[in-house]
């Protein structure tokens, strides 16, 4: 063989293996995906790095069914007296649900309070008993017979907490603290303010107690008695 043929056959051997080589390794990196954005880094596709949680034993003893009644979530903070006239509401109501209880004690002293500034004396009977309904209407009357209005704005809930709770006779009690704040404005018959101011609120804490007759089948609770804190 002339030089020329041997420098050309070891030029074509040479880009060969290079060919080769950039091949090969362009293969092997391809027989590994490159994870995702949904996948995660350090695990495959398919596989889940949260643990199985597990399932909770059954229980049927009347113990376990008024608990399951009383904790369908972590149960509210209480002290150890509360608790035990949560229970024993429990054991006599399986509706009962401490956590649904609270938020709609709050929409209810929402409801209760709007409903008395505006003189609503027909919400306010559906929303209380008839003693506590007699003082908010007699309030309401006094307020009309002098000429005032209340412009009030209840700003936020800042407490809803539990103080007392049992059952007396076939009627359950529950006693809650409200600490709020709220913007109180009292006008006259020509609309001038007379009392208060909407830029400044004040604290009001008021203790609440509502009540529901285990026997009944309306699931609403009326308020039963208000007091200030």
């Amino acid at each position: 063989m002339t030089p020329e043929i041997v420098i050309l056959a070891m030029i074509a051997a040479f880009l060969g293996l290079r060919l080769y080589s950039v091949l090969g390794r362009r293969a092997e990196h391809e027989e590994e995906p490159i994870p995702g954005r949904f996948e995660g880094r350090q695990g495959r596709p398919g596989t889940s790095r949260i643990p199985a949680q597990p399932k909770p034993d059954a229980k049927s003893d009347d113990r376990a069914r008024a608990e399951q009644g009383l904790r369908p979530r972590e149960m509210p903070l209480a002290p150890p007296s509360v608790e035990r006239g949560l229970a024993e509401i429990a054991n006599a109501d399986r509706r009962f649900d401490a956590f649904a209880f609270l938020e709609g004690a709050r929409g209810a002293y929402r409801m209760i309070l709007e409903a008395f500034w505006k003189g609503d004396k027909e919400e306010l009977r559906h929303l209380c008993d008839d003693d506590v309904y007699e003082s908010f209407a007699g309030a309401i009357d006094a307020r009309n017979e002098a000429g005032e209005t209340l412009d009030n704005r209840l700003v936020r809930i800042e407490e809803c907490a539990m103080v007392a709770a049992g059952v007396e006779g076939n009627v359950a009690r529950i006693t809650l603290r409200f600490r709020a704040d709220i913007a109180a404005v009292t006008r006259d018959a020509e609309g001038h303010v007379v009392a208060g101011s909407l830029d400044d609120a004040i604290e009001a804490v008021d203790i609440w107690t509502f009540k529901r007759a285990l026997n009944s089948a309306d699931p609403d609770w009326l308020l039963d008695e208000t007091d200030q804190g």
